[in-house]
């Protein structure tokens, strides 16, 4: 970012047009701060990504700016990427809540990466620099240390929301308004503001009102209970833990995540009696009424402990008739199908499914509706506005809730991942575009899978492939044997005899063509087998699988 030196830029790296993999970049001179590092989970058309990160390619041309990695709650969106960023870039220090920070630890040590240099912050901390001073302030979510950040530059404050909603009545916490309408009193530069809910109008339903209907719900019902929530919703945790104790139900709990949220909350004193969390074979000695299962599940992954349950797959669980499953959940954009099949396995076994509606309050987003987003904004009354922490729509709406609330149009930016905003004593406007993108991770490899690869893959699972072997002598350069073909994905060889035939003479066809010019060559001739084969093909079936000749030379 080429900008006048004594200029702010902000710029995201990820969290811009997109529900994920959230990275903001904030730089003065010859310091760079980093706000947050998170993943994004692929999309069903990335065919073997397991995770989206962002291009870090700026703060690899300028690691040696970069002063700390500053975050605001322990969600994945928000920490999901930091391994893969310190095995990329050098990190100082990063600067973490509590349950983030032991997040993060627990990352590290699954993946092997030592990392000492983590400090914990709280709404009391202040982080200077030489040029910048961040002070964090509490915010209400549906993770415990949720914050804010108010980044004090020589240019003016910069205030991050992070992800937020405003509860009157929540579980832990309550946002800290009064800070909020303090550091406003100083002058607010630019807003940056969580975006996810925009679409939604009115408030969001506080998670005091999910605790009543969950408490009426683990009361009344005479037999067991299963539970779906996210592991990251801690607070709901925390309550079901609570509620169950009440009415002396004890805990199963299935899933990694989950095990490791009662973990962790245990440890931070979330949860005071960890005797209600039992294992299997305890809980078979007690009555169905003394039993509440908490599981992973309640977006319809499909390796997920409810998605077991509901396929009767599952090593411990078997469903009966009377059992109740509670999703205390919302489906994730993209996730609606996964969730009903889920559910109609679950109604096909014969169980009560009870799931969240206008009727029945058991899930409460962590991210504040419109109502809440306008009060951020006149909470914080920024001179500029960013939407961030979302889809393109989202951004827009949000954006118009801006100027409903009274901040001028051309002071709002709608920007993309790679736009930079720079500040300086004349305000702020745009600057020039760095490259941001994604980076698809796969297994342990980062990058290497690129859209050419994920094309093939596509091909693959829409055509298949077809594998076609050649014996060659490379010294008399002829066909030994007539040629081998074989498909994985695109017929059945026993079934298409004809078909394969045919396929079979074109590529001895082709090969004998070659051979007879006198120019053998192991590449070119693997190449011209593919361009022919692919037409040919096409006008036989209608289909283009992938075409990998494998050439064997035998010297005889």
């Amino acid at each position: 970012m080429k900008n006048d030196s004594t200029s702010t830029s902000i710029v995201a790296l990820g969290g811009l047009g997109e529900v994920g993999k959230n990275m903001y970049v904030v730089s003065h001179k010859n310091e760079i701060l980093i706000v947050d590092a998170g993943v994004m989970f692929p999309t069903e058309d990335l065919l073997g990504v397991d995770a989206v990160i962002q291009d870090v390619t700026y703060l690899k041309e300028n690691e040696n700016k970069i002063i700390g990695l500053f975050i605001t709650h322990g969600h994945e969106d928000h920490i999901g990427g930091i391994p893969y960023l310190l095995q990329s870039i050098k990190i100082p220090k990063i600067y973490a809540p509590k349950i983030a920070a032991d997040l993060i630890n627990k990352k590290l040590l699954d993946q092997n990466i030592k990392y000492q240099d983590i400090e914990i912050i709280n709404s009391e901390s202040k982080i200077k620099s030489k040029y910048f001073e961040v002070e964090f302030v509490n915010t209400t979510h549906s993770i415990p240390d949720s914050y804010a950040m108010a980044i004090h530059t020589p240019n003016g404050i910069i205030f991050e929301t992070g992800d937020f909603k405003f509860d009157l009545t929540p579980i832990g916490p309550i946002a800290d308004l009064h800070k909020m309408v303090d550091i406003s009193k100083k002058g607010v530069k630019i807003l940056l503001s969580d975006s996810t809910n925009a679409l939604s109008p009115g408030f969001s339903t506080s998670e005091s009102t999910v605790d009543e209907a969950l408490e009426k719900i683990v009361s009344k019902h005479p037999a067991r209970i299963i539970i779906a929530t996210f592991a990251s919703n801690i607070y709901r945790i925390k309550h079901i833990v609570e509620t169950c104790k009440k009415h002396n139900r004890k805990i199963v709990v299935f899933g990694r995540s989950m095990e490791t949220a009662i973990e962790l909350a245990g440890n931070n004193g979330l949860i005071e009696d960890k005797s209600i969390i039992i294992d299997y074979n305890h809980a078979k000695s007690l009555k169905k009424n003394e039993i509440c299962i908490l599981c992973t599940g309640s977006q319809g992954e499909p390796l997920a402990a409810l998605s077991r349950i509901a396929n009767g797959v599952h090593k411990q669980i078997t469903l009966m008739p009377d059992d109740l499953v509670v999703f205390s959940s919302n489906p994730i954009p993209g996730n609606a199908n996964s969730v009903n099949k889920v559910i109609n396995k679950l109604y096909l076994k014969g169980v009560n499914v009870f799931t969240n509606s206008e009727f029945s309050d058991i899930h409460a987003s962590g991210h504040g509706k419109q109502e809440e987003q306008k009060l951020m904004l006149r909470l914080i009354k920024p001179e500029y506005f960013m939407p961030c922490h979302g889809e393109y729509r989202m951004l827009k709406k949000h954006a118009e809730l801006g100027v409903a609330c009274g901040i001028p149009k051309k002071n709002i930016f709608i920007c993309k991942n790679g736009d930079t905003l720079v500040m300086d004593k004349n305000g702020i406007h745009k600057g020039n575009t760095i490259q941001a993108g994604d980076v698809y991770v796969d297994g342990s490899r980062i990058g290497d899978i690129g859209s050419i690869v994920i094309k093939d893959r596509k091909l693959m699972s829409n055509d298949g492939i077809l594998l076609v072997i050649l014996n060659i002598n490379p010294l008399s350069k002829k066909l030994l044997i007539k040629p081998n073909v074989t498909t994985r994905g695109f017929v059945m060889v026993n079934e298409n005899g004809e078909l394969i035939n045919k396929i079979e003479r074109k590529v001895s066809h082709i090969v004998n063509l070659s051979l007879e010019k006198n120019n053998y060559n192991y590449t070119d001739l693997k190449n011209q087998i593919i361009l022919e084969l692919h037409p040919y093909i096409n006008e036989l079936t209608g289909r283009r699988p992938i075409v990998l000749p494998v050439i064997m030379e035998v010297k005889q």
